[in-house]
C-alpha cells in the first residue's frame, strides 16, 4: 500500500509538473507581443519598424512625443474620451446588467422565460448589422464626429441589459431565504437589491464592472466609424491607429504608437492585477445553470 501510495504521488507530482510546464510556455508565448510592444517603445535610435527587437539606445524619447508634438498632442484628448466613455458606461451598464439578473433571479412572471430566450437569441446577431442606422440615429442628435463619445455611451449603455447571463447565475446561488428576511422587515425589492444581494455579490460587481469597461476601452471598429476622422471624437484606439495610417506614418510614428500602446495598456492591467480574485470568483460563482 506504500508503495501504491508512493507511486500515486510520484504520478501526481509529475502531471502537475507537465501542467505547470505547458502553463508557462503558453504564459510565455501570451507574453511576447506585450514584452515586444514595451522594447520598441523605448527604443531611441529611430523612430521606424528595424528588424531587431533590443534597442540600441534606450530612453523615455517616444513617450515625451506623445504628449508634447503637435502631431500626437491629441493624444491627450482621445486618452480623456475613451476614458471618460469607460468610465461612464461601467457604472451604468453595470447597475442595468445587475437589475435585470436580480428581475430575472428573483421574481416571476408571464413571458419571463421567453424574455430571456428572446434576448439570448437576439444577442447571436452581431452588433455590426446595426451601425448602419446607428450612425444615422446619432448623426441625427448631432452625437457624431467631433460630438461622439455621448453617441458612445447611448450605444455602449442601451442594450446592456441582455448581458445578464452571468450575473443571474450568480444571484441565483444567493439563497431567497435572505429576500424574504428582508421583506419581512419591511425592505423593498430595490432596498433588498442593493443592501442585501449586492454586498453578497461583490465577485459579480466587479466581473461586471470589468467586462464593461474592456468593451469601450478596446473598441476600434464602432468608434472609427461614429469618429469619422474627427480628432476631437477620436478614442484612442482610432486615434493612434491614425498615426500609423500611411506609410509616412509608419516612418515617422512607430516607436510613438507603440509608447502609446503601452499607455493604454496600463490601466487594464493595474485593474486586473489588483482585482484578479473577484473576476474569477464572478465568472466561476456565475457559471451555474439558472
Amino acid at each position: 500500500m506504500a508503495k501504491k501510495h508512493m507511486g500515486l504521488k510520484a504520478k501526481n507530482r509529475l502531471t502537475n509538473g507537465f501542467i505547470y510546464l505547458v502553463l508557462i510556455i503558453i504564459s510565455c508565448i501570451w507574453l511576447i507581443p506585450f514584452v515586444c510592444l514595451v522594447l520598441e517603445s523605448l527604443r531611441c535610435e529611430c523612430t521606424y519598424q528595424v528588424g531587431y527587437l533590443i534597442p540600441k539606445q534606450w530612453g523615455f524619447d517616444n513617450y515625451v512625443k506623445l504628449f508634447t508634438t503637435t502631431e500626437t498632442v491629441k493624444f491627450i484628448k482621445w486618452y480623456t474620451n475613451t476614458l471618460v466613455v469607460a468610465a461612464v458606461t461601467s457604472v451604468l451598464q453595470t447597475l442595468f446588467v445587475l437589475c435585470m439578473a436580480y428581475a430575472l433571479s428573483r421574481l416571476r412572471f408571464n413571458g419571463r422565460k421567453f424574455l430571456m430566450n428572446f434576448m439570448l437569441i437576439l444577442g447571436m446577431f452581431p452588433g455590426m448589422l446595426t451601425m448602419i442606422i446607428l450612425y444615422n440615429v446619432l448623426k441625427g442628435l448631432g452625437w457624431t464626429q467631433s460630438n461622439a463619445v455621448p453617441g458612445y455611451i447611448l450605444v455602449y449603455v442601451a442594450s446592456s441589459g441582455m448581458g445578464y447571463y452571468v450575473s443571474k447565475g450568480f444571484f441565483d446561488t444567493i439563497p431567497k431565504s435572505l429576500d424574504e428576511a428582508a421583506r419581512v422587515d419591511g425592505a423593498n425589492r430595490l432596498q433588498i437589491l442593493f443592501k442585501v444581494i449586492l454586498p453578497l455579490s461583490k465577485p459579480i460587481v466587479i466581473y461586471t464592472m470589468l467586462t464593461a469597461f474592456m468593451g469601450p476601452w478596446a473598441d476600434f471598429v464602432f468608434a472609427s466609424y461614429i469618429s469619422f476622422n474627427s480628432t476631437e471624437g477620436m478614442n484612442v484606439a482610432v486615434g493612434l491607429n491614425n498615426l500609423i495610417a500611411t506609410s509616412s506614418g509608419i516612418t515617422k510614428n512607430y516607436t510613438t504608437f507603440c509608447a502609446g500602446g503601452v499607455c493604454v495598456a496600463i490601466p487594464v492591467t493595474v485593474l486586473f492585477l489588483f482585482l484578479q480574485k473577484y473576476y474569477v470568483e464572478g465568472v466561476t460563482g456565475g457559471a451555474v445553470k439558472g
